[in-house]
């Protein structure tokens, strides 16, 4: 018999970091997207947009944004993808954003990405 060939089995898994890959504030959307996203009942100027690894931080960052600024939350997954989707003014929607922002840089140390707007 021949040389045995040594078999190789590779595990791979994600281990997502400590980040927010997104954090975005859309100013005055049409408000078919309101409807479409489930916050038809909420006439805002602004939405803002979060989802953070691990998810289960899309809780703190939720409290954070609605004690920032008194912006509406419109939709929270702590379970899945870490989403967070906050409405109110402009000037609401920025100033939780940032206040995110800092928090989780700050005081939980993630790696964060830049605000973005449309």
């Amino acid at each position: 018999m021949g040389i045995e060939e040594l078999k190789q089995h590779i595990v791979q898994e994600l281990v997502p970091g400590k980040q927010i890959t997104l954090a975005h504030l859309i100013a005055n959307p049409d408000r078919i997207l309101f409807d479409k996203i489930g916050m038809a009942g909420q006439p805002r100027s602004a939405i803002g947009v979060v989802t953070v690894t691990p998810a289960e931080t899309a809780i703190i960052l939720a409290d954070i944004a609605i004690k920032a600024s008194g912006v509406a939350l419109g939709y929270l997954d702590c379970r899945e993808n870490g989403s967070l989707i906050v409405s109110g003014t402009v000037s609401e929607v920025e100033a939780s954003l940032h206040a995110i922002l800092s928090y989780a840089a700050g005081t939980l140390r993630y790696e964060i990405c830049e605000m973005t707007r449309t």
